[in-house]
């Protein structure tokens, strides 16, 4: 959005209330299942143990079906070995991919909620494309060389300001509507946002900063890669495959590509790659 373009007084209440609500604290969105946050609480407490992981996730029966069927899964557990109970899943998931089934369960849950049935189709866009960032995410973290559950997880949650603003949209008193909001002037300040929900959840800051940064394609190039240049990448090229029909223009502008050292076969075989994989993942997380 441009410094002198005019915001409708309803968006700049609503971008006010959004304001207001980061600075009060940690954030709890409307109808979130209460199983995410204590998940993340288990995970990021130094003194839990995987038993008190397992413990958690167990109770929300379905959520601890989903992890045993995404740990099982040939993309998240490519040696084939069966798993026949939640502590082995959990083990076998690590505490980055706990987390992205939890949140992808939280997801499911929450598209069926009637309070969100106004904004369940940009919902359930927007989820598609941050399976499609988490994808390209993981394929570019293995290139490199560097662990990829946490980078997954980090595209996968590429979009939690967006996110914030749909629910939020969705429950004000006022009926401000959503398309007014996102289309016209949350775009390019849905990012910030995002990052500033990672920190108030509690989130590395080195994931923050990447959500925050997804749209800097004038960012200097640089020898040493990073998380912010993997998922600068990986929101463009889910963007190009999902939204843009397959248009690279928007590729020519992103410095990320150099740092990355990305050739034009290379992005072929990540677009094939993700386009492939797309179905599999959705199955798996989204059940």
């Amino acid at each position: 959005m441009s410094d002198t373009e005019e915001v409708p007084l309803v968006v700049e209440q609503f971008l006010q209330q959004i304001s207001e609500e980061l600075a009060s604290g940690p954030l709890n969105l409307p109808c979130f299942p209460g199983v995410v946050s204590r998940v993340r609480q288990a995970i990021t407490n130094p003194k839990s143990t995987a038993e008190d992981i397992v413990r958690v996730a167990g109770t929300e029966p379905r959520l601890s079906a989903r992890l045993i069927q995404t740990a099982s899964s040939s993309i998240f557990n490519p040696t084939g070995v069966p798993l026949t109970n939640l502590r082995q899943a959990v083990t076998r998931l690590g505490n980055s991919l706990v987390q992205s089934v939890t949140m992808a369960f939280a997801m499911q849950q929450m598209k069926a909620d009637s309070s969100l049935r106004a904004v369940a189709e940009p919902l359930s866009r927007l989820w598609e494309k941050s399976i499609a960032v988490a994808s390209i995410c993981q394929v570019l973290a293995r290139r490199l060389g560097v662990p990829p559950d946490k980078v997954f997880l980090t595209g996968l949650l590429h979009g939690i300001g967006h996110f914030y603003i749909l629910v939020r949209a969705a429950s004000v008193s006022d009926g401000m509507p959503y398309e007014t909001a996102v289309r016209d002037f949350i775009a390019d300040w849905h990012p910030e946002l995002g990052r500033a929900v990672l920190e108030s959840w509690g989130f590395e800051q080195i994931m923050c900063d990447a959500v925050g940064h997804q749209n800097r394609y004038e960012r200097t190039p640089h020898p040493n890669a990073d998380i912010t240049d993997v998922v600068i990448v990986s929101v463009a090229l889910a963007e190009v495959l999902l939204e843009r029909a397959g248009d690279r223009t928007l590729l020519s502008g992103i410095n990320a590509l150099q740092s990355l050292k990305l050739s034009e076969q290379d992005i072929n075989l990540i677009l094939t790659h993700t386009e492939h994989n797309l179905s599999a993942l959705r199955e798996v997380l989204l059940g």
